[in-house]
């Protein structure tokens, strides 16, 4: 017998009729999101039908799995070009957006992240339905996978939003699946950072823009208690500035401060109006002299080939 709690008090319920009403539960689960896949289908086949400039723009994110928001620009450009499709320049969104709706059936969806260091946009082609570092399994070892999570931990629990490489080869002496020597842990984080899930700069490492916007939900879900987002653009914020005023705490992205504080003689919290005591950053110079090459596989001639990578992305 079970002892269930209802809105008139404690009631006993057998064990038959308690598995009756988890299986009726799970059913109306699985029909919410079996109807949710419906729905999904339906708007996909009402939207506008991808021509051979969206396909081609696909399969280079696929290929690339993040590209800037100068390269996307670009990148809109050549494939409508390339493909005699009509080019607005200042549609990219909607020409994404159109992608997209062909994407939710397959749980895809192609987003827009900003990089905390230059405060630059980014577009990555991520899977909505795997929201933990699982989507990582295919490329990495346990112990690798392990070592990605407590590299994670050690970025959100610091004030700079970042890991120095001594205290992450620390952590890769402790590993509770398989202990990694120094060569090999250095190993695996230059991987990391070449396949864009980290950065690195003289020692540190940080959470790159791929990261934040493929594991945002796992985060605020994990870190509920550490994550705080910016409050002038709204996302996550690792690498910040705080307001000091201890009712106050509010966190500012360094290129958000640099933009919101920029001209004011006076700086003062957006949220409590104190002074605001921190040095503010210049705006760096890559945000107005932002790369416009094209994505490598777009300039072939052939639709390029998914690489492993896009199809974990």
């Amino acid at each position: 017998m079970y002892l269930i709690h209802t809105c008139f008090g404690q009631r006993r319920m057998s064990v038959s009729e308690y598995s009756d009403k988890r299986r009726l539960k799970w059913e109306r689960v699985l029909y919410i999101q079996y109807s949710l896949l419906q729905l999904k289908r339906t708007l996909s086949r009402m939207s506008p039908p991808m021509g051979d400039s969206h396909k081609r723009f696909l399969q280079t994110m696929m290929s690339n799995g993040i590209i800037s928001a100068s390269q996307a620009a670009a990148l809109h450009k050549h494939c409508c070009e390339t493909h005699g499709a009509h080019y607005v320049a200042d549609r990219l969104d909607d020409f994404i957006n159109i992608i997209n709706a062909h994407l939710q059936s397959l749980f895809m969806h192609i987003r827009k992240g900003m990089s905390e260091e230059d405060g630059l946009e980014y577009y990555a082609l991520v899977n909505v339905t795997e929201t933990d570092i699982t989507r990582m399994a295919s490329d990495y070892a346990d112990n690798e996978l392990e070592l990605f999570r407590k590299t994670m931990d050690l970025i959100v629990d610091s004030e700079s939003g970042s890991a120095s490489s001594t205290d992450i080869l620390n952590c890769a002496d402790s590993l509770q699946t398989k202990k990694l020597k120094k060569k090999e842990t250095e190993h695996v984080l230059s991987k990391f950072v070449q396949d864009k899930w980290l950065n690195e700069k003289d020692g540190e490492y940080t959470l790159s823009v791929r990261c934040i916007v493929e594991m945002e939900q796992y985060m605020r879900t994990i870190y509920q208690d550490l994550i705080k987002v910016c409050h002038v653009c709204h996302n996550i914020a690792l690498q910040c500035q705080m307001c000091e005023n201890p009712i106050c705490g509010i966190k500012v992205h360094l290129p958000c401060v640099a933009r919101y504080f920029r001209a004011r003689s006076d700086p003062r919290c957006p949220e409590c109006s104190e002074f605001w005591p921190h040095e503010i950053p210049e705006i760096p110079q890559s945000q107005s002299q932002s790369s416009q090459n094209l994505p490598s596989s777009s300039k072939e001639n052939t639709a390029p080939t998914p690489s492993r990578r896009s199809r974990r992305s």
